[in-house]
């Protein structure tokens, strides 16, 4: 899967940086808009990992790390 629950963690942050940037702010309903996208995909995750715990043979989509599974690094952390 492309998109993981890191990606997304990140691109949260890179729109408060963009709110926080004084020469040229991200505009408030397009953060708006990102962090209600944002919700959606979380609350699709909660409900893929309460699928996945009440199945005893299923298997997530890839967007959470399964069990043993590292967490990919942050970017820019210079750890890729």
């Amino acid at each position: 899967m492309k998109n993981k629950i890191e990606d997304l963690r990140n691109h949260l942050f890179a729109t408060l940086e963009a709110l926080q940037d004084t020469e040229k702010p991200m505009e408030i309903d397009r953060a708006r808009a990102i962090a209600d996208v944002a919700k959606v995909i979380v609350d699709s995750a909660k409900v893929e990992v309460e699928f996945v715990k009440a199945s005893s043979n299923a298997v997530g989509t890839g967007f959470l790390p399964q069990a043993g599974e590292r967490a990919r690094p942050a970017l820019g952390s210079g750890k890729q």
